[in-house]
């Protein structure tokens, strides 16, 4: 630990009544009064912005759980134990690109990548395009009110990622949807203690779906991500059997889960302000910058996590090696030192929307950035202007996560 004496975080709070609505008045609270703090659990946790892009891109630090120093078990351990009792193989070093290091991070990043150009993302733009027409045709002429989440946000993201893998036709995507909904409460602390036995059962039986189907893509010579991924080679080297699953895996979870989030809070913060909603239905040529202002107003993804593996001073707090330190990007994305007095406020022509950390920053970059944007920008910009006096049709349910951040329905009238 750290020989500060440590200061404990005021208002970080997420059993504060109505906190998943809003967690912004916390964050601001605290990033005014204690923007590098030590929470009463431990991990540090920073909200500045130029402090938490600084840290995402900093040498000697690590994504990798082993790296913390705990004096109990680890939450890997704890699911160990789990998946002992229930028969199921231990969990071993994560080889997922978002939970490694360097070098070996680099190495499977530059494979992983070789599949996942930006021509090749370009490439599904029509077939996004197609997706979102497709689906706005049935919504079109609905006498009720429809769910934007499940009729929407989640499958044009999963149809749009089942295709650039190429995965087999005919596989349940309800239950793929829900075995993706529960592995992902593993990165929320609160969530992961209290579902271990279902995020085990998920994980086993979704690992389950990708080992067959990269068995059976072995088997053909496609055009598609899943195929690039089994032939990519670099220096001779190619993804290991256990490499390529995890990272399919990886690609086919964040593929659609945060892209779901993307769209359902996108849309639901332009309910919030019909000025600018307008001002997106009447001028296509916002879609672009519009996607990230809105990612930076209301981010999907709420924190990422960096282990210290040297001292680290920020701004003269010293934070020693296999400590925790909990970027908050919904905190920084906020931030007026950064984006000025209007930062609280969702302005879509904002000249800097791009400068958020949405998708995190330095090498863990997110691969999948020009994706979820291009998803973002075909599916709100067609949908505000096929149904534009469309409108909030009931309270939405908050999914209850703190890292994740999203809807589990967002109940919308079209006309």
């Amino acid at each position: 630990m750290s020989d500060q004496a440590p200061t404990t975080v005021i208002g970080l709070n997420p059993f504060e009544p109505g906190f998943y609505d809003d967690p912004y008045e916390q964050y601001a609270a605290i990033r005014e009064a204690d923007p590098i703090s030590q929470t009463a659990l431990g991990p540090w946790l920073i909200t500045r912005w130029a402090d938490v892009h600084t840290l995402l891109r900093k040498p000697g630090t690590s994504v990798e759980e082993r790296n913390i120093e705990m004096d109990g078990p680890s939450r890997r351990q704890q699911m160990n134990e789990r998946r002992a009792e229930q028969g199921a193989p231990p969990i071993e070093r994560s080889l997922a690109i978002l939970n490694i290091d360097p070098p070996d991070h680099t190495r499977i990043r530059k494979l992983v990548a070789k599949a996942f150009t930006p021509r090749a993302v370009e490439r599904i733009r029509t077939t996004a395009r197609q997706q979102v027409d497709a689906i706005l045709d049935d919504l079109d002429g609905r006498g009720e009110p429809i769910d934007l989440i499940s009729e929407l946000a989640f499958p044009l993201p999963f149809a749009v990622i089942n295709e650039m893998l190429g995965m087999p036709e005919g596989g349940d995507t309800l239950q793929l949807r829900a075995w993706s909904h529960t592995i992902t409460q593993v990165l929320d602390p609160l969530l992961a203690m209290a579902h271990p036995d279902e995020i085990i059962a998920a994980s086993v039986a979704m690992r389950g779906v990708i080992a067959e189907a990269i068995a059976w893509k072995r088997t053909r010579d496609d055009d598609d991500i899943l195929t690039a991924m089994i032939q990519a080679e670099e220096d001779g080297e190619q993804l290991t059997d256990a490499e390529l699953l995890e990272n399919v895996m990886l690609l086919f979870l964040a593929g659609h889960e945060t892209t779901v989030n993307l769209i359902g809070n996108g849309v639901n913060a332009l309910l919030d302000h019909p000025d600018q909603l307008g001002r997106l239905i009447g001028d296509p040529s916002l879609d672009a910058n519009a996607v990230e202002e809105l990612l930076r107003f209301d981010s999907p993804v709420q924190f990422s996590r960096r282990i210290a593996l040297e001292p680290l001073s920020i701004e003269g707090v010293d934070i020693a090696p296999g400590e925790l330190v909990m970027t908050c990007l919904g905190a920084a994305n906020r931030d007026p030192a950064k984006f000025g007095p209007s930062a609280a406020e969702l302005r879509l022509d904002r000249p800097d929307a791009r400068e958020h950390v949405s998708f995190g920053s330095g090498v863990h970059h997110c691969l999948g950035a020009a994706l979820a944007r291009l998803e973002g920008q075909e599916a709100i910009g067609r949908l505000v202007r096929r149904f534009p006096d469309m409108e909030r049709a009931g309270t939405p349910t908050h999914n209850q996560r703190i890292v994740l951040r999203g809807y589990d329905d967002l109940p919308i009238s079209l006309s």
